[in-house]
């Protein structure tokens, strides 16, 4: 601007020539060193060799204000680009800000303030009220509500109490706590889930890695046609001047800046949003595959239900009342691992029941199980195992066993060879989210929701229905699931496997998008697939999906802008109607539009 001004002031041209000179030093150090490096290194032609191409050719015709009004524009739109590339990422960064620098060490009967980064498997430390975790452990003394909208993206707060699993960053509510630490701080939940979303927006998607190997051979084909351009006129005794305009023109306005950036910072707005959300995406092309979804397959248990079954319902026969048939039912189960058996156990505690004493414990494969209590042996199995005693319920109970199992519910009888004593029904619980999530997947644009469970057709059936999903597949094992997938995917084409975790890696791996919940502090799930959500929030699916989609349709975008910027402005290069400094203006106007546009995938 100084070089202009005094220019129209009648400065001679060499000071002009020397400030413009120096704007385009300073503007075009970086993309100029760029630009050789990729030339002399990688024996590349890049966008930046274009534009030093048009720079000395600007300066060869004299046109100085050109030529720095072009290093000057380009070297901004760079810029921009890098800063916003930078925001984008420091946006997952700002997550470490959550964690405290320091934890209160606890040591004998003292404590003092320690560094977190200094803390260790195996310290102790006191979280106050109000404070935020420092690392990962597991809660020794003290009961609180923690706020785990860092890790879960939930900003609802979870109840958490002694055993417990805590995270770095969440917040401490009401309680104090003593927490011991399981992993470093550089280890720590939160560090992780930092480092997988840098990861995965360095990763690459299809379309993006396509649009760069157009641009390696596009490149060097438009640096060709300008050469041609500035060799071939003089040959026919056309004005070299006025060709060699065109050829600088050529080389600006057909340079792919929009193009290469089209997908990129989508994609990179996006995965980083889902990150800030409790979804780690694992790179692009998962994030365009979840764009793509046409059909999602849900596992049942853990993932539809909450993978820990509950007593429903004690019928008792005329002679007993419900607290004896539960009683006498955890008498038999207390020394089995069994979830039926841990559900009837936990319903027991919940009451408050006295358990008498049992002994001579024998499982029955298949049936249920059997212990001797004070007054005989007692029996807690299948219906048909009474069966074979010759024993019949009563009427009561008889007429609810098959009403109960339409409804999802395992049943048990309770009683010895001689008498039934009562039934206990048993069931997993469907999640309270679960039905709405399933609604919002179908208004994402969800078209086909398959369950696939290893429980009974029956059982299946009845969540199925409650559900209101009208494809099963059940008494399936990992390996009939995988291969129902991959059906799947011949069908469907985009499907999304979601599962709870390396159970169900086999299907996840099979599926075009496999993802894993409740993955928050697990390894080894976060690995297995393609998509982790580190809560149990299925509303977090359709979440996935709508970013997926965004993103996708963000990109196609600016691809099909990018193009038709492209078919303008290099036919109008050849046919002279812009110059340098429109086509300049023209070009870099279109890579900040296809940034500024790229942003918006942050929003869902």
């Amino acid at each position: 601007m100084v070089g202009y001004l005094l220019g129209r002031g009648g400065v001679p041209l060499a000071v002009q020539a020397a400030l413009y000179l120096a704007a385009i030093g300073i503007a075009g150090y970086h993309w100029l060193r760029e630009g050789w490096e990729e030339l002399v290194k990688e024996r590349e032609v890049g966008i930046e060799a274009l534009m030093a191409g048009a720079t000395v050719g600007a300066i060869a015709l004299g046109q100085w204000v050109e030529a720095a009004f072009l290093v000057f524009l380009y070297g901004a739109a760079e810029g921009v680009e890098e800063y916003t590339f930078a925001r984008t990422r420091s946006a997952i960064k700002a997550l470490l800000d959550l964690a405290p620098k320091e934890a209160h060490l606890l040591e004998g009967e003292g404590e003092r303030t320690v560094p977190a980064t200094s803390l260790k498997a195996g310290d102790r430390i006191l979280v106050r009220p109000g404070e935020s975790l420092a690392t990962d452990g597991v809660i020794r003394a003290g009961r609180s509500s923690i706020n785990e909208a860092a890790i879960t993206g939930e900003s609802l707060p979870v109840e958490k109490g002694k055993s417990d699993c805590v995270f770095a960053g969440t917040v401490n509510g009401a309680g104090a706590l003593t927490v011991e630490v399981t992993v470093s701080f550089e280890d720590n939940t939160l560090s992780k889930i930092i480092r997988l979303v840098e990861r995965a927006q360095a990763q690459k998607g299809i379309a993006q890695r396509f649009i760069e190997r157009f641009g390696r051979r596009y490149s060097p084909a438009v640096l060709l046609a300008a050469l041609l351009l500035l060799a071939l006129p003089p040959l026919f005794g056309l004005d070299w001047r006025f060709w060699a305009i065109r050829a600088v023109v050529l080389l600006v306005a057909a340079a792919p800046c929009a193009l290469i950036m089209s997908t990129p910072v989508a994609m990179a707005a996006a995965i980083g949003t889902a990150g800030r959300h409790g979804v780690l995406i694992k790179g692009g092309v998962h994030l365009e595959n979840l764009g793509a979804i046409q059909a999602v397959a849900l596992d049942k248990t853990g993932t539809l239900t909450r993978g820990r079954p509950v007593v429903t319902t004690v019928i008792a026969e005329a002679s007993r009342s419900a607290g004896e048939v539960l009683a006498a039912a955890a008498a038999v189960e207390r020394f089995s691992e069994h979830p039926l058996a841990q559900a009837i156990m936990s319903r027991a505690d919940e009451e408050g029941l006295e358990v008498p004493a049992s002994w001579d414990f024998t499982a029955l494969a298949g049936s249920g199980a059997q212990a001797r209590v004070a007054d005989g042996t007692y029996y807690v199995g299948s219906p048909e195992l009474f069966t074979g005693f010759e024993v019949t319920p009563s009427t009561a109970i008889q007429g609810r066993i098959d009403g109960l199992r339409d409804e999802g519910h395992t049943v048990v009888l309770v009683g010895t060879e001689r008498e039934v004593a009562g039934l206990i029904a048993i069931r997993d619980q469907v999640r309270p989210e679960a039905k709405a999530a399933l609604q919002d997947l179908r208004r994402a644009g969800v078209r086909h929701l398959i369950m696939l469970t290893g429980d009974n057709e029956r059982t299946a059936r009845a969540i199925a229905g409650e559900l209101g999903i009208g494809e099963v597949r059940a008494e399936m094992k990992p390996e009939d699931k995988s291969r129902v997938v991959e059906e799947l995917v011949q069908k469907y084409r985009g499907v999304l496997m979601v599962g709870d975790g390396i159970n169900d890696a086999p299907a996840l791996a099979a599926a075009s998008v496999g993802m894993a919940m409740g993955v928050a502090g697990t390894d080894a799930a976060i690995e297995a697939a393609d998509v982790a959500l580190m809560s149990d929030d299925l509303s977090k699916v359709a979440f996935a999906i709508r970013l997926g989609r965004r993103a996708k349709a963000i990109s196609r975008q600016n691809i099909v802008f990018s193009l038709l910027v492209l078919a303008v402005l290099v036919p109008s290069a050849f046919l002279g109607i812009l110059g340098v400094s429109a086509a300049v203006t023209a070009h870099e106007t279109s890579e900040l539009l296809a940034v500024a546009n790229g942003l918006r995938a942050r929003q869902v």
